[in-house]
């Protein structure tokens, strides 16, 4: 048990760190926020019996993601530990 967790703390410290796996990244933690509440928004509209309109969603869903990518493609030479690599 208390190696699933190891990994599972591994795993997610790694993926809301920089290049140097040290460096907490704000823009990857409020990109997976906002994925999150974007995602748990339309879960409560859909419990709530709220007409949905799903090609919107998942428009809006696509641009979240690819506009958090753009985002952390465009800053990938600042973070620590890059030194200029591309």
């Amino acid at each position: 048990m208390r190696t699933l967790r190891r990994k599972i703390m591994t795993g997610l410290k790694h993926m809301f760190t920089g290049k140097d796996n040290e460096t907490f990244d704000l823009g990857r933690v409020l990109w997976a926020m906002s994925v999150v509440s974007f995602l748990g928004i339309g879960f409560y509209g859909t419990y709530k019996g709220t007409p949905m309109d799903y090609l919107a969603f998942g428009t809006a869903l696509a641009a979240l993601l690819a506009g958090g990518g753009a985002g952390l493609g465009l800053k990938a030479k600042t973070e620590p530990g890059s030194e200029g690599e591309v």
